[in-house]
Formats: C-alpha cells, structure tokens, sequence
C-alpha cells in the first residue's frame, strides 16, 4: 500500500466530486441525529483503517447505528447495535441512485432518518434526489485518496498533542470535503461574514465563533491540485507577508491561507518532516501576529509515542514541542 499516492485534481475529479456529494448524504445523516455541539463538531466523519465513519449515532433513546464508507471492498456499511447490518456497494450511480438506495437500506433496519436534500457549501447545488449528473466511481483513486487521509490524519494528530489548549479532534468535514485539525486561543472571535455558497450565515458563525488556528488536507478543485493547508480567523495583519517553511509553501491570495502543495510533500526527502513543519511554522507565524498567550497554551516538550519518527523531528523554533 502506497503512503503517498500521486493524486491529481484533473485525473479523479469526476469521482471527487460524486464522493463529496455521497458523503455530504451520510454527514447530514449524523447532522440530524446528533444534538448540536460547538462549531459543528456533531457532524463530521472520521477517518478509520477501512474508510471514513459516521461513529455511533442514536436512534431514539435505546437503538445505535452507524454509517462507514469502506475503501478497500468499496462498500457502504451500516450496522446497528442490535446486530443489524445492510451493505451497499460502491460502484458508479448518480447521486440520485445513491440518496434512494440509502434511504432504502435504512427503512430495511426500520431506521428512517429525513434530512435537508440541498447539499452545503457547493455553489449552484443540484438536490440529491434530483441529481443525474454526478455519477462517477473509480475505485482507484476513491482508495488513493483514503491512504492520504490516513497519512494526513496521523500527522494532525502529532500536531495537536502538542497543544494545552482547547483543540478539536480530527474531523473530516463533508461541506468543505476537508480534513481538518484546530486550536482556539481561548477569545471569542467577531461575528464572520459568512457568504458560503448554500451555507446560512449563522450556521457559519457559530463555526467561527471563537478566535481559531487550523490546518489540514484538501483534495484540490479546478484552480488548485492537493494541498495541506493552514489559516486562522480572525487573521491577523501582515500575514500574507511571513515567511514560512517548508520552501514549497506559499501564501494563496484567494483562498487567503497558506498551502503545501502535495505533490511536494509526497516527493519530499522526508514527508512527515515537511509537513509538520508547515504546520508549526504556519502556527508561529499566525498566532504570533494574533497575539495568542502560547506560553499557556503549548505543550513544554512532546511525549515519546506522538512523534512520527522518534528523534527525528523538531519544531522550527522549539517554542512547543522537543527542544
């Protein structure tokens, strides 16, 4: 298995695209079972040995279920607590296949779950059960695109041991297709903009709500191929100017955040390495014109266990982590 697979917008996009639309059917699945927790952390999915899950969601007060795309037999699996269990493969099908025969698979375990059909932060959305147009599954690189997951997954977690501080798990994010890895300074934030297609705007206040730094993976789109990224709201001024690490990173005017090309890091000496190194140096020079009290909020040194290679690894400028 590949650690780090080439994965090019332009040579999956029509799979990418379906992909993001069926995971955004199962997110909104967990969405509507799920009491609401703070900046929408109840509906992201995670990543597993075999996919991406829902985790447990309730199904009234004494039913369980959950829902995982599994990449390897390319199936949807759903699985109860009572031992129920029903499967869909994953082949091509429209979106309006997939919502219908997922929505069947569910009446069959007596678990109906309705939920909005317009799907989020996609400009001129087609509903699911309308949408004949994305269709698209190459097995290929729906698992190609899993392994980098895995690898991102594991390096945001090392980065996030680092940090005392109010930090959220590693979600994957099914509006933005993302996964992603934040840390809050502890202030609230002013109220955002908004102005994400198909996204009220409080819905994304409340995501934005407090002062925040995050970074994590996104599988690119027309005007940009894979990227680690980073950014922090509110950000600070000068920011566009700072010099960060690793030389493939760069500051993105329109996305107006840091990126690490993929296709650097995968073709780097040491991946891991470039990678964490993004991610700090990004954290140092955002937090640093932000203002955050990093004193309190950072671990002195990294435990044994979280570092990607023992020993060979350090921050950029030892202020968190191994000096």
């Amino acid at each position: 298995m590949e650690r780090w697979p080439e994965l090019r917008y332009a040579r999956w996009k029509e799979t990418l695209h379906t992909l993001h639309l069926w995971t955004q059917i199962v997110g909104k699945i967990r969405l509507k079972q799920e009491p609401l927790i703070n900046h929408w952390w109840n509906v992201a999915l995670y990543v597993t040995p075999r996919g991406l899950t829902t985790s447990s969601m309730p199904y009234g007060v004494d039913r369980f279920f959950q829902i995982d795309f599994d990449f390897i037999d390319h199936a949807l699996c759903i699985t109860g607590c009572g031992g129920e269990r029903a499967r869909l493969g994953l082949e091509p099908m429209t979106v309006a296949d997939f919502y219908r025969r997922v929505t069947e698979l569910l009446g069959t375990l007596d678990l109906h779950v309705a939920i909005d059909k317009r799907p989020n932060e996609i400009a001129a959305a087609i509903p699911f059960d309308e949408d004949k147009v994305h269709r698209s599954y190459d097995e290929a690189y729906a698992a190609r695109f899993w392994r980098v997951l895995l690898q991102a997954d594991r390096l945001c977690k090392v980065f996030r041991a680092r940090f005392l501080g109010k930090a959220s798990p590693v979600h994957f994010f099914w509006g933005s297709f993302d996964l992603a890895v934040t840390r809050f300074s502890g202030r609230l934030a002013p109220a955002h903009p908004g102005g994400i297609p198909n996204m009220p705007d409080w819905a994304t206040r409340e995501a934005y709500s407090h002062e925040e730094q995050s970074v994590g993976f996104w599988p690119g789109g027309p005007a940009i191929d894979a990227i680690f990224y980073s950014y922090i709201y509110p950000q600070p001024p000068g920011l566009p100017e700072a010099k960060v690490q690793p030389e493939a990173a760069l500051w993105h005017t329109q996305l107006r955040e840091f990126v690490l090309p993929y296709e650097a890091v995968r073709t780097s000496a040491d991946p891991d390495r470039a990678v964490l190194e993004f991610f700090q140096s990004t954290y140092e020079a955002q937090t640093g014109r932000a203002d955050w009290d990093r004193t309190s909020l950072e671990r002195p040194s990294t435990p044994e266990r979280s570092r990607p290679h023992a020993g060979e690894f350090s921050n950029t400028s030892g202020a968190a982590g191994e000096d």
